[in-house]
């Protein structure tokens, strides 16, 4: 097994211009942490010369360790190995990225996210800049996959291998790009050693717009009320307030900007409940029940080339077709049945994010103790799982309580996509994903129910 200084490495993270991240495990204790080597592209070795870039790899790591801040990553050790230096980070399986659907290319489109997550993901990512900015740093390279997500939904600031700090220069070569194409603001991409903290305030616009649209912004096309079923024109012209080309132009600093989202907050709040108040007034007629929906209930292997098939997703793991479901619920019980499909759920789940290993003595659990009065419990597919998905912007997810706890809500399938990672499902999203067996979800156990 290779080793970085006393770390093992467990897989392959990311690979960069300036170096590569590694999942590593520390022996004894078995933490899993993010580790960052210097291994710089040659081009880079020859523009900036070896002594440059050992000293911004150091500058990346101080600057992180320095903010002690609860939406910036936080550096854990620095060391050397074999002449190179490395250091440690807190590790975490999502990102916003991930969770958007962002591929390799970004001009694809992504997953649109409801605006009660966007404006909690934005909310953060503001307090996290703010705390840059306050210490004289401008990131310079806020985009979906340098922000992480935490397993109770805190967003966290990383990679600050492009990071300049107030009044900082040096003389690096005018060809050189700083920042990612679509993310840099325009004054960034002509001149990276003169931009202050209101490039990162573009890049968050931008950020903001891929959210609310799925696209990234062009000059008079996709504005997010006509893409984004809950977005006004006030949000249209928020998000054009931070992305405007002249800076001079755009908000004066994160705490205008968000003071900016609270008031476009506090607006939905109310657009919500005059939404839901209709939905009330209103009320849906229960349909009857014809025919029961038999869904698979044994485990595969499949990987990422042949799984949107298997499991019957779009282009973002989304699925195909939704099942209308017929949920039966008594007070106090544990236990949700859906007569649509005859499976028996956990309204709950794992008390807490279980790793693969964990699983199955969790499940065994509850068929010991007959949890619900049942004792065939297990953990269920993807297809199973995504019976139970709705429409990110379906009606109920704002007006009804929903039957099971929407706090777990990423969760184990029972399906594999090698014999080192499975695949899991996302129920705020709805959508499919695979996580390594070190990863953290929880389980929501299933039961098929006959007769």
């Amino acid at each position: 097994m290779k080793t970085v200084g006393k770390y093992e490495i467990r897989g392959l993270l990311g690979r960069g211009g300036m170096g590569i991240v590694y999942r590593a495990r520390l022996p004894v204790i078995e933490k899993i942490v993010a580790l960052k080597i210097l291994a710089p592209h040659p081009t880079l070795v020859d523009l900036l010369g070896e002594e440059e870039l050992v000293g911004r790899f150091t500058s990346e790591a101080s600057a992180m360790a320095s903010l002690r801040h609860p939406n910036v990553v936080d550096v854990l050790d620095f060391d050397w190995c074999s002449g190179r230096p490395f250091f440690t980070m807190e590790h975490y399986y999502q990102s916003l990225g991930t969770i958007l659907g962002e591929g390799g290319r970004a001009e694809y489109p992504s997953r649109i996210l409801s605006l009660d997550r966007c404006v909690s993901c934005m909310r953060q990512l503001l307090q996290g800049l703010s705390r840059l900015h306050r210490a004289g740093l401008v990131h310079r390279d806020i985009k979906p996959h340098n922000l992480l997500i935490t397993e109770e939904d805190r967003l966290k600031i990383g990679d600050f291998g492009l990071s300049k700090l107030r009044g900082e220069s040096y003389r690096g070569p005018s060809q050189l790009v700083v920042g990612s194409p679509y993310y840099a603001a325009p004054e960034q991409e002509r001149d990276p050693d003169r931009v202050d903290h209101r490039a990162d305030l573009y890049s968050a616009g931008v950020v903001l717009h891929r959210m609310l649209t799925g696209l990234l912004p062009e000059e008079g096309i996709s504005k997010p009320s006509e893409l984004h079923p809950d977005a006004d024109c006030q949000w249209d012209a928020f998000v054009a307030e931070a992305i405007h080309p002249d800076r001079e132009k755009r908000f004066p600093g994160a705490e205008a900007m968000m003071e900016r989202l609270e008031d476009l907050q506090k607006e939905w709040e109310k657009k919500k409940t005059e939404m839901c108040r209709s939905e009330v007034e209103e009320p849906r007629r229960e349909k009857a029940l014809s025919t029961v929906v038999l869904l698979r209930n044994r485990p595969v292997k499949t990987g990422p080339r042949h799984a949107r098939e298997v499991f019957a997703c779009d282009d973002l793991w989304r699925p195909l077709k939704y099942i209308e479901n017929s949920f039966e619920h008594e007070d106090g019980s544990p236990v949700v049945i859906d007569r649509a499909t005859g499976l028996a759920w956990q309204r709950a789940g794992s008390p807490d994010p279980l790793r693969w290993p964990e699983i199955r003595a969790y499940v065994k659990s509850l068929n010991e103790q007959r949890y619900g009065g049942l004792d065939q419990w297990r953990l269920p597919t993807v297809d199973e799982l995504c019976s139970l998905l709705k429409p990110v912007f379906h009606l109920d997810r704002h007006c009804i309580e929903d039957l099971f706890d929407r706090g777990r809500k990423w969760l184990w399938s029972s399906d594999l996509r090698s014999y080192t990672s499975a695949w899991y499902v996302n129920t705020e999203l709805g959508f499919v994903g695979s996580g390594d067996f070190t990863c953290h979800y929880h389980v929501r156990a299933v039961c098929s129910r006959q007769g």
